[in-house]
């Protein structure tokens, strides 16, 4: 047989090949070539109109590239479940599916899809876990009460976050929670489960939905281990009376279970990071980019030893930089393997859009469990963590209305997460602007110099690769940001972006959040009218394939405000 009869292989990865050939049935994750150009999203200004952009972008690339393999998924009546914010899906395949989805040549490769364990923080048992009556001390030490003096304490925005799933009837987070009107819940679009069945790790005896505290597929939030809701207390929790323990007690929050029991695998992460783009409704239809979270706290682990590779990390990085072009801030833990230099494995960590932190305690020494840079498992030594917030001994929400005190870089990025919300409340003209409040956090942050050299980068240095450019200060980071809005330096002074320009047939214009009725007229070099249309949306696609190739001049107006520019056509 020619060689050529057997390229589908080398798509296959080998310990998956080696399962199909024993005649298995092997769950993995099919990606494809086609990736969507997210790059004119830095040209559109506002969070929905970003989110609206980058959503259609993906969506339309996904669908035309998957086409056949659903296709063949659906002839072999196989389940699968798509993501589109990376162009792959997941599903279980035999040695004849594989070998048909490998043959395609718009198939890249297929991956494993292990499950892998929760980084578990340590928790202190000697330490009071009830009502304190005080503010908590991670939330004064980053200087959050100083907003909350201001009046602002994350009115308007909405936190996402992906972890064991939430209680979310916790005195201390319901209120908060965007499913909840204070009467009725309606969980559309505020809550997803990535979670469909029982991880074997665990060894037990009996596979069933029944060994998990939650079930399955679930469509109402639910905490099957602790660890989500204690994360989304350090955000948002506040229960009216004696737990302070949020840094952002007003803000909304949304979540999708990506681990059971605190084991996850790349596509639970991955389906959540999808909807996260454009949360759905229950039945996962109706996707709506106008939902999508401000920002995104991730507190999970999935090491290359624990069956992670390239493949893997290449999708997540993908869906972590496609959520920033739409607008959302992804926060990360640095992962509990320090003190020695060059211990952040996590993936999600090792993503140069990721906004990594480590963990220090109530007197800013940098915590020993908090894993260190530089990168070195891709050979780029880029320097991390960004950051480092409060994680040692952070006393947040549990299951059934409890509390308890925990250590880990996992309590850490709550605070961030937190924070990016107090920012953006104080300064609303920054959402969606996430290289802009990535930057003010690391300029504003308290340096920390340490003792600690990891190689390249000196630890007396600011940054370095133990504490990246310090802990975080909020108070700070709004101060700067209001100089930045008092300068005209926050995303683009024009109030309609149009792009590209020169197009050659589709010319996308969006809002800076104003009125989204508008009047759009086109005009040819000799001032005649030759197009005119009415704009609902903070972003939409005008078709000008009608016109010949030249210069037009466009004219966009809402009431008294209008804007003038030139765009060519090119053909």
């Amino acid at each position: 047989m020619a060689a050529a009869d057997f390229q589908w292989r080398d798509k296959i990865d080998p310990d998956i090949m080696t399962r199909l050939l024993a005649g298995a049935e092997v769950e993995v994750i099919v990606a494809f070539h086609a990736q969507a150009d997210l790059r004119m999203a830095r040209q559109i200004r506002g969070k929905v109109a970003k989110g609206q952009y980058v959503f259609q972008q993906v969506q339309t690339v996904a669908n035309e590239s998957q086409t056949v393999v659903r296709q063949l998924l659906n002839q072999a009546d196989a389940n699968y479940r798509t993501f589109s914010i990376v162009n792959a899906l997941y599903t279980k395949v035999n040695l004849a599916l594989a070998e048909q989805i490998a043959q395609r040549p718009e198939v890249a490769n297929l991956q494993p899809n292990p499950w892998v364990m929760l980084d578990r923080p340590q928790q202190d048992l000697s330490l009071e876990n009830n009502s304190r009556g005080v503010i908590e001390w991670g939330i004064e030490s980053i200087n959050a009460t100083q907003i909350w003096d201001l009046g602002y304490l994350g009115e308007g925005v909405v936190i996402g976050g992906q972890d064991t799933g939430y209680d979310w009837e916790h005195p201390a987070i319901q209120n908060q929670y965007r499913g909840w009107d204070g009467e009725v819940a309606d969980h559309n679009y505020h809550w997803h489960d990535a979670i469909r069945e029982i991880n074997l790790l665990h060894g037990d005896s009996i596979v069933s939905s029944d060994n998990n505290p939650c079930g399955l597929d679930v469509n109402v939030p639910c905490d099957d281990h602790n660890h989500g809701t204690h994360t989304m207390g350090t955000m948002v929790g506040d229960d009216g009376d004696e737990n302070q323990i949020g840094v952002a007690p007003a803000a909304s929050w949304i979540g999708c279970r990506n681990m059971e029991r605190g084991y996850g695998s790349p596509a639970s992460y991955m389906e959540c990071f999808d909807w996260f783009l454009a949360p759905t409704d229950l039945d996962n239809l109706a996707p709506d980019p106008a939902a999508a979270p401000h920002v995104i706290s991730n507190s999970w682990h999935c090491p290359p030893m624990e069956g992670c590779n390239e493949d893997n990390f290449a999708l997540m990085e993908t869906a972590v930089e496609a959520l920033r072009a739409a607008g959302v801030v992804v926060v990360v833990s640095a992962s509990n393997d320090g003190p020695e230099c060059s211990t952040i494995q996590n993936p999600a960590t090792i993503f140069s859009g990721s906004f990594t932190v480590g963990a220090v305690n109530d007197v800013d020494t940098v915590a020993n469990f908090s894993s260190r840079g530089p990168v070195a498992s891709d050979g780029s030594f880029r320097l991390t963590p960004t950051v480092v917030a409060p994680g040692v001994s952070v006393r947040s929400a549990i299951r059934e209305g409890g509390y308890a005190t925990w250590s880990g870089t996992s309590m850490a990025s709550p605070h961030v997460g937190g924070a990016v919300a107090l920012l953006i409340s104080a300064v609303p003209e920054l959402a969606g602007e996430v290289a802009q409040i990535e930057t003010i956090f690391e300029e504003t942050a308290f340096p920390m110099p340490v003792e600690q050299d990891c190689d390249p980068f000196p630890g007396m240095m600011v940054p370095n690769a133990v504490t990246g450019y310090g802990k975080i200060n909020v108070m700070a980071a709004v101060e700067r940001a209001r100089q930045l809005v008092d300068n005209n330096d926050v995303g683009q002074e024009d109030l309609w972006q149009v792009f590209p320009n020169p197009t050659n047939g589709v010319l996308w214009i969006s809002n800076s959040g104003l009125e989204y009725a508008t009047s759009l007229r086109i005009f040819a070099a000799d001032g005649r009218l030759v197009q005119a249309s009415q704009l609902q949306n903070p972003l939409e696609s005008v078709d000008l394939s009608s016109l010949p190739s030249g210069l037009y001049t466009y004219q966009i107006g809402v009431g008294e405000r209008s804007q003038v520019g030139r765009v060519l056509v090119q053909k």
